[in-house]
């Protein structure tokens, strides 16, 4: 399936956690090896989105929250292409998509 309505990405998601260096689960550098920085971080966001629209959602787990899916694929930057994980959740309080986290696929 795919991910369809309102795709919601918090900008402190992409500007004070993905784009940050980080002691602990650092992905800036990661995202660094795509041309993603905190200077571009609406390309990021961009990027994302194209996956999702591209990409397949796989429903993973649960909670009283909502329904998390994984969307996996390629994450197209302006100096390269990563393959990454998605994580998303479809809010129980309102059925809108919002990204959790991104994570280097292995």
């Amino acid at each position: 399936m795919k991910l369809e309505g309102e795709l919601i990405i918090p900008e402190a998601k992409l500007t004070q956690y993905l784009l940050i260096p980080r002691k602990e689960d650092d992905k800036s550098k990661f995202l660094a090896q795509a041309g993603f920085t905190l200077a571009n971080a609406n390309d990021l966001r961009q990027a994302i989105i194209l996956l999702v629209q591209t990409c397949e959602a796989v429903s993973d787990r649960q909670n009283k929250y909502g329904t998390y899916y994984r969307v996996e694929g390629p994450l197209i930057g302006p100096g390269g292409t990563l393959a990454v994980v998605t994580v998303w959740i479809e809010r129980t309080a309102d059925g809108k998509f919002q990204f959790v986290t991104l994570k280097p696929k292995r």
